[in-house]
């Protein structure tokens, strides 16, 4: 499992003129299958990808998210190794 923690390096304002791409970016991680769930921080200082496969690519993939390539967000790929599930979400242990 992985964890990628974007986090805001400019106000919310310039997250928000990038976010139409940002949100397609998104999309494209969920149809490869690296995606499993994604949302904001609270507060919003960013956001929260929960990610699994190779994390080479996926940290490839990553640097190509319209916030990290026009200097909104860093993003920080931290990988889990998750060995227990509760009942339905096996999918998230490795």
């Amino acid at each position: 499992m992985l964890i990628l923690s974007l986090t805001y390096k400019k106000s919310l304002e310039e997250a928000d003129r990038f976010m139409d791409e940002h949100l397609a970016w998104l999309q494209h991680g969920y149809e490869r299958g690296w995606f499993l769930a994604s949302g904001r921080k609270v507060p919003r200082t960013g956001g929260v990808i929960l990610a699994t496969g190779d994390r080479a690519e996926i940290e490839a993939f990553a640097a190509t998210d319209p916030f990290v390539t026009n200097g909104i967000a860093d993003c920080e790929v931290t990988e889990t190794l998750l060995t227990t599930a509760a009942p339905g979400f096996e999918i998230l242990k490795s």
